[in-house]
């Protein structure tokens, strides 16, 4: 290919061998300028070249109308070829048609200017498209190394070729630009519709300059481009800039170090992107955008290709090499390099008022490899959130951001966000295979910029959703998502290390439940991690439990209805912000629970609902899609995708955020294909029953998952039917023929319920409900049990603890303290919702939080509100300090009625027990009475038992009627066992009494 000529129109240097080619004589020009003077006339066939001894080729006669001295001629042009290019060829005459001249109004006074070899052929693709693309295209179909061809009519004869490099560009820019006289100028405007309508003199001058033009004088060596004069205006067409890279060639001399292409390499191509691909890339529904743009090898060197909307201006950078593209319209660019091999290279973009230096997008290997699309595809990615999703990341030695977003459906993605002003054009993905994963890689993009992805559906309109591995959101109301990583150094291994030494159900666990956004409102996570683990550490609680941290875009869902599985909710801070908040914790010595909710997610159109315009995340079924209780969509289950997306959720929390463990949120919606639906609404599973057994292998898969690759954690069933074996292990069956579904705790949701409904019953009734206290020890050891008095049961209308409680103020709180007391002793592991530790009146609202107003020294009831608060401290000192209260919670052998049939006197008593046999004897009193020597049956080898715990102390604010000294057994069988006890029990309380 040629190279551009120097500035100052120096003759290129030549090589040992090469030969110049001979300047056209003056009547060849001539002869040639009266040939364009026709306009609309049809490319002739070109005279193939002559043998070694020259021929002459009759040119085609043009009648122009204008004097006779033009009339005559024709002139006859012999141009000697060496013999060493082309052998045997005959030489051809060739006549060129004539046209009817269709004259515009509109084009009469349109200056043309020479344009460039531009064939019919072409015309039909993108209207912008170069001179040069058309006639390297057609070079490229008749496979000669010599130019064959002219855009409108080429005058016949001879080329010339030569080894030099010189030479070879005549391969992309065919001798066709002949100067054109001037009285020709009013007929050719006519003629020429799409150069004139296309700006083409300008374009042409710069695109492809032809060795056929005139040249200077003694200066101008063959194949050097001049500046051609206009027909009309008499001026010289535009000079292209140095390192400008036309359509179809390139500057050989500025490569530097890279490999150029020699004289003898087939036939260059043109370099444009074509019609098909330009409107694919524009729709956004490019699967492969990368096989398009970018450097690739082509015949003739190394094609550059770059869609860059808005850009002036496009500039390859390589070493030495500097090389402009050529603009080919609607942000596509363009150049042809003669190079061997794809260069390093980096891209100049000129915009308005600013100019990037960057690396191309699309010069990249993919940032994902095949075990992980293979992972992806077979639904077993334990760690999905490193394939999926936004990483800022260094991939081939440059920085940047790798997307990648799992879309089996759609058309196309784009990616769009902050970094690209929210337009996606340039930012075409790529489809990986038949994964259903698309990625690109995106240098120089970094932490802190907002994205989403931008989805053709199957049917060509287009959404814009929030990326569904997204570790960081914008603040709700705002739906973004943000790049992020972290660079949170932890400092709980300590807490870590031994978590793992008994298994929750062998260990005490106490829990404070608690919303963060309204616990202290207005408090951020590390406004948190300064109050909360030193609040919970004095009360005595073992672990938090967090209402759902993950992104939600309701604030009055508390959190139910997540939108961000995958990031902590932007209320209250960044990711980083919350591992501190979760590290404070564990420094304190407090574990960390999280609601996690996979079994539905929202209906809103920037998330999962329809995801890439079909049913994706949520199931095919519109009946097993839709929740009928919460309005919401249930995920699919049954999809290996979605249950790896939820699977990995699990592993996420628990390994980056260092949770303890995962309370899953309404298993029973799960478990049961007809929850909530009325006949006719729910298809039977395959062996007709109602069970979801896609639900139970993903539960089953989940447990499993977490349970192996994260020691020390919990999961805990929040189950409210009798589903046999949910903290069963998974291997092991049970009556029902399922294995269990693995969880290491489940909710009570039976005895919260019963127990509840008895305390609300006034006390002279309570011995027709007393079964009502006594039924949980029925199926305690069915499961291993957590008794929840959670949020749900002191919202919407269901009043807060202490309001339940029937009687006056002072009974209201006494029932309070001994309800507590009742659940402490009883097995299982206890929960409280924040708020209650201090017998809040009111209902909590997630707007204003806990009443703390209460224990304000100034407030009058405060020692009433503070003293209940003790009894909880209290209670979970004495309970930690006591084995036979925690470690054989799931063992019978740890429980023994004293008295469970006491109805008339609102009395149940029991024992504890660990395994060393040391007992404990709780005994609750729910009538407003006091009892005086009441006498219990107790095992005969205590020598004395003595008060643990009274909740009627006086400084939890109780009557303080207590049992001050130790209480000897005596010889008097009592309740089945051989000695018993008298004593003192106080009214509406619990005590707790242990081996003196």
């Amino acid at each position: 290919m040629t190279p551009r000529p120097e500035s100052s129109g120096s003759r290129p240097k030549g090589t040992a061998g090469e030969k110049i080619p001979e300047q056209p004589t003056a009547a060849q020009q001539k002869s040639a300028a009266k040939k364009t003077a026709v306009p609309k006339q049809a490319a002739a066939k070109k005279a193939a070249p002559a043998k070694a001894t020259a021929k002459k080729a009759t040119a085609a006669k043009t009648t122009v109308g204008k004097t006779a001295a033009k009339k005559a001629a024709t002139k006859k042009a012999a141009v000697e070829q060496p013999a060493a290019e082309t052998a045997t060829a005959t030489a051809k005459k060739t006549t060129a048609k004539k046209s009817a001249v269709k004259k515009s109004a509109a084009k009469k006074a349109t200056t043309v200017k020479a344009t460039a070899a531009k064939t019919t052929a072409v015309k039909a693709a993108a209207s912008k498209s170069t001179a040069a693309d058309t006639v390297a295209g057609k070079a490229a179909a008749a496979k000669s190394p010599a130019a064959k061809t002219t855009a409108k009519k080429a005058p016949a004869k001879k080329a010339a070729t030569a080894k030099s490099a010189t030479a070879t560009t005549t391969v992309a820019q065919a001798a066709a630009k002949k100067a054109t006289p001037a009285k020709a100028t009013a007929k050719k405007a006519a003629a020429k519709k799409t150069a004139t309508a296309e700006k083409t003199a300008t374009a042409t001058s710069t695109v492809a300059e032809s060795p056929a033009k005139k040249a200077t004088a003694g200066k101008a060596p063959a194949g050097e481009a001049v500046a051609k004069k206009s027909a009309v205006k008499k001026a010289p067409a535009r000079k292209a800039p140095a390192r400008k890279i036309p359509a179809g060639r390139a500057p050989a001399g500025d490569a530097g170090s890279a490999q150029v292409v020699p004289p003898e390499m087939e036939v260059a191509v043109s370099p444009a992107v074509d019609a098909v691909d330009r409107e694919r890339l524009l729709a956004g529904t490019h699967h492969a955008p990368h096989s398009v743009l970018g450097a690739h090898p082509v015949p003739g060197g190394i094609a550059f290709r770059a869609l860059r909307p808005y850009a002036l201006s496009v500039t390859v950078v390589s070493g030495e090499l500097r090389a402009e593209l050529h603009d080919d319209g609607e942000g596509f660019f363009s150049g042809l390099l003669p190079l061997r091999e794809v260069p390093a290279y980096r891209l100049v973009v000129e915009y308005e008022g600013t100019v990037l230096e960057t690396e191309d997008a699309y010069r990249f290997l993919p940032t994902l490899g095949d075990l992980d699309l293979h992972l992806i595809g077979e639904g077993r990615h334990e760690e999905l959130w490193t394939a999926l999703g936004a990483h800022p990341m260094t991939h081939e030695g440059v920085t940047g951001t790798r997307f990648a977003v799992w879309a089996p459906n759609a058309r196309g993605v784009r990616v769009t966000g902050t970094f690209n002003f929210w337009d996606g054009t340039g930012h075409v993905m790529r489809s990986l295979g038949s994964s259903g994963v698309w990625e690109l890689f995106l240098p120089d993009v970094g932490e802190g910029e907002l994205y989403k992805f931008e989805i053709t559906r199957p049917d060509g309109s287009k959404t814009l959703r929030a990326d569904p591995l997204a570790r960081r959101t914008e603040v709700p109301p705002a739906t973004s998502s943000v790049i992020t990583s972290s660079a949170y150094e932890w400092g709980d291994a300590e807490w870590l290390a031994r978590r793992a030494e008994a298994p929750a159900h062998e260990a005490p666990f106490s829990v404070y439940e608690i919303h963060l956004p309204s616990w202290r409102p207005g408090l951020t996570y590390r406004q948190l991690a300064e109050q909360l683990p030193g609040y919970v550490k004095n009360l005595g609680f073992t672990h938090v439990e967090l209402m759902p941290v993950a992104e939600h875009p309701f604030g009055g869902s508390w959190g139910y209805q997540v939108t961000g599985f995958y990031a902590p909710t932007a209320r209250l801070g960044t990711p980083d912000d919350f591992r501190y908040l979760v590290d404070s914790l564990h420094r304190a010595g407090i574990g960390v629970l999280m609601d996690w909710v996979p079994a539905h997610f929202p209906r809103d159109d920037w998330a999962l609902a329809e995801f890439d315009g079909r049913p994706l995340y949520e199931h095919e079924d519109p009946l097993r899609a839709a929740h009928p209780d919460w309005g919401t969509l249930e995920f699919d289950f049954g999809r290996n995708e979605v249950r790896n997306f939820l699977v990995a959720n699990a592993v996420y929390w628990c390994e980056e955020f260092h949770i303890d463990g995962l309370r899953v949120d309404a298993v029973a919606s799960m478990l049961y294909l007809d929850y909530s639906r009325e006949p006719g609404q729910w298809t039977p599973n395959e062996h007709g029953g109602r069970e979801n057994l896609d639900a139970v292998a993903f539960l089953q898969e989940m447990n499993a998952t977490v349970y192996r690759r994260v020691p020390g954690v919990v999961t805990i069933a929040e189950e409210s039917t009798a589903w046999d074996g949910v903290t069963r292990a998974t291997h092991h069956k049970g009556p029902s023929g399922f294995g269990g579904l693995g969880f290491g705790l489940k909710w009570n949701m039976g005895w919260m319920h019963d127990s509840l409904q008895y305390m609300s019953h006034e006390p002279v009734h309570r011995k027709y409900h007393h079964g009502e206290m006594t039924f949980s020890m029925v199926y305690a050891y069915s499961e291993n049990y957590v008794l929840p008095i959670s949020h749900d049961e002191v919202v919407h209308g269901k009043r807060s603890l202490v309001s339940k409680m029937p009687g006056d103020w002072w009974q209201q709180r006494a029932g309070v303290r001994s309800y507590l007391g009742f659940m402490w002793a009883h097995p299982g592991k206890q929960l409280l919702f924040m708020g209650q530790e201090f017998a809040q009146g009111a209902e909590w609202s997630e707007a204003h939080g806990p009443d703390w107003w209460l224990l304000d020294p100034g407030y009058g009831a405060e020692p009433d509100h503070r003293g209940v608060r003790d009894l909880v401290r209290d209670l979970n000192t004495v309970y930690r300090a006591t084995p036979a209260l925690w470690r054989l919670d799931t063992d019978p052998a740890g429980f023994e009625w004293i008295v469970g049939d006491a109805a008339d006197d609102n009395v149940l008593a029991f024992l504890r027990l660990d395994p060393e046999g040391v007992p404990v004897l709780a005994v609750s009193n729910f009538a407003p009475v006091t009892r005086q020597d009441y006498r219990l049956g107790v095992p005969d080898d205590v020598p004395a038992w003595h008060e643990a715990l009274n909740t009627d102390a006086a400084r939890y604010g109780g009557s303080d009627v207590i049992n001050p000294d130790p209480v000897k057994p005596e010889p008097q069988s009592w309740h089945g066992h051989p000695a018993s006890i008298r004593l003192t029990l106080p009214p509406l309380a619990t005590v707790w009494l242990r081996p003196a």
